[in-house]
């Protein structure tokens, strides 16, 4: 029999789970709700159950222990409430009456989908799955549990909203994993800043997994939808959910780290589209990147962007973005329509005047005149469609060379801003409003440029010491990206306050490119405290013995 384990602090219990725990003194006494597995219930004799933390539509999840590695993991059950009557006395799984097939085949799914993540992670930007096994008439999935916080529990410590480009850095390996998650045939439908995790070393990671019938409406699971992140084809039976679900909760929580707040949930949209965009929430979110997030946001799956490498791409690159609204893939082409509007009018119109002439001559008795030929007529409106003209493309131009006081553009009002760019040499144009290609409306027509002025150098200030909010004060003010950390305290250090950063202080750096990891002291371990006050108190004594000693001789 493997040997038990506090699930608390990982040491040997030779008298079992009773009382509290010798080694550090927290109860051992099951506090599990019914109907929950009981704290120190062994599975398969590799794993042991510890506390109940939460439950879903798919069953239960536990803090869980690997007993040979003496490593904290996280525990999923499938325990599915709708279609279960609870558990035998032997631990297993009993069916409701009637819910035997459909209990079955929702388990296979569960089983399927760890299955296939255990062998796609471990993976960029995913929690690993650890393994998968059957026991008590269900499965169990053993996913990696690392110490750091949610996403939500991050934002909910800063004082600002991300600018774009900390968006970006941030969401990237969650885009790189579910990526690889698409390439799997596998969808999550459950992207949201409550599962994104934010270790204290490490990039950023997806979890919160689970089958297809949890995360759509009316499924016979009882479902768990994130409302503002779910797509609006989660939310009916009826309706396909596919790679372009994904892409649209993953526009959903960049939307909620450049503006603070959480989209419209699809379901109200549907009936009165009132979200706004993000450019309009927040004035530092350019048109551009505001445009690619829309595009994203879609209601129509159709019309939605429809791959998560083409949203990297758009947020990250301008001329990207740009590029495709000017093709059209994304939105319809005014360029076009008028295009071929203006072509149709022009043949109307000569059809017109022929057929005003050819009535006037037959009153007149002359000779009615042919009417034009077919090339003729498409031949004037290609005339007219190249006479068209639209907004240049200023993007990529130097502003003070190529732009400014050039009399190509005499004709334009063009008014700049700058803004820091980590990727766009200094002078150069970032984005515009209107795009190129865009159909000129009126002589002296506004075109506002974003023209770069280079990285944001800053220099790191001396925050050991200072409380949290203290912290995040002296770094807004700043300008630096940073992520909130808590360490342990092994006594050492003040409570709630920094006890170092990965960026010395003093460094000049790049704060466009770089976020600052701050660790803050945790909550003080009075075992350590103890334990070193006992180490200081005998290395004392024995000084004192010593010294007596010499004394005396």
């Amino acid at each position: 029999m493997a040997e038990l384990l506090c699930p608390h602090c990982l040491q040997p219990l030779p008298g079992g789970y009773s009382g509290d725990c010798p080694h550090c003194g927290r109860s051992l006494e099951n506090q599990n709700p019914e109907g929950a597995l009981p704290l120190g219930t062994q599975l398969a004799g590799r794993y042991t159950v510890g506390s109940y933390l939460s439950a879903d539509g798919d069953g239960l999840a536990y803090r869980g222990v690997i007993n040979e590695e003496k490593k904290f993991v996280l525990i999923k059950e499938y325990f599915p409430v709708t279609l279960c009557n609870g558990r035998s006395a032997d631990g297993a799984l009993m069916p409701k009456e009637g819910k035997e097939v459909l209990f079955k085949t929702s388990r296979m799914d569960f089983k399927d989908l760890y299955d296939d993540l255990r062998n796609l992670t471990p993976a960029t930007g995913l929690n690993t799955i650890l393994d998968v096994m059957e026991e008590n008439n269900t499965v169990y999935a053993i996913e990696e549990s690392e110490k750091g916080m949610t996403l939500t529990h991050y934002l909910s410590l800063r004082s600002r909203t991300l600018t774009p480009a900390e968006a970006r850095t941030l969401l990237q390996p969650i885009m790189e994993g579910v990526t690889q998650l698409h390439k799997a045939g596998l969808i999550h439908r459950g992207i949201c800043p409550d599962n994104i995790l934010l270790p204290i070393d490490g990039t950023a990671r997806l979890t919160g997994y689970g089958t297809l019938a949890l995360r759509t409406g009316g499924s016979e699971l009882k479902s768990q939808l994130y409302p503002g992140y779910a797509a609006p084809e989660q939310y009916s039976a009826a309706e396909f959910s596919g790679r372009y679900t994904d892409v649209y909760a993953l526009a959903a929580v960049c939307y909620k780290l450049v503006t603070g707040q959480t989209p419209v949930s699809a379901p109200q949209r549907k009936v009165r589209d009132s979200l706004e965009s993000a450019h309009s929430l927040e004035a530092g979110v350019p048109t551009w990147f505001s445009q690619v997030l829309a595009c994203a946001l879609r209601l129509d799956p159709a019309r939605r962007m429809q791959t998560v490498p083409e949203l990297m791409s758009a947020l990250t690159d301008p001329n990207v973005a740009n590029a495709m609204f000017e093709r059209g893939d994304n939105q319809i082409s005014t360029r076009k329509i008028m295009g071929v509007s203006l072509a149709v009018i022009a043949v109307l119109a000569i059809l017109l005047v022929w057929s005003l002439l050819d009535a006037g001559s037959s009153d007149s008795g002359q000779t009615a005149t042919p009417p034009p030929a077919a090339s003729d007529s498409v031949a004037s409106g290609d005339s007219t469609d190249q006479t068209v003209e639209t907004i240049p493309d200023l993007v990529g131009k130097r502003y003070a060379s190529e732009i400014k006081d050039n009399d190509l553009y005499t004709q334009y009002r063009i008014v700049m801003t700058e803004q820091n760019s980590s990727e766009v040499a200094a002078g150069i144009v970032i984005s515009q409003d209107p795009v190129a290609g865009t159909l000129k409306t009126e002589e002296g027509q506004i075109i506002q440029i974003v023209v770069s002025t280079g990285p944001n150098l800053v220099e790191m200030p001396d925050i050991i010491g200072f409380t949290q909010s203290n912290a995040s004060k002296q770094l807004d003010e700043r300008g630096i990206q940073y992520k909130m950390q808590i360490i342990e305290n092994d006594g050492t250090m003040a409570e709630g306050c920094v006890a170092k950063t990965d960026v010395l202080a003093g460094t000049k750096f790049d704060a466009g490119k770089t976020i600052v990891s701050v660790f803050i002291a945790g909550e003080r371990d009075d075992t350590l405290v103890a334990t070193t006050g006992s180490e200081e108190s005998q290395s004392d004594s024995g000084d004192a013995a010593s010294s007596d000693s010499t004394q005396n001789s």
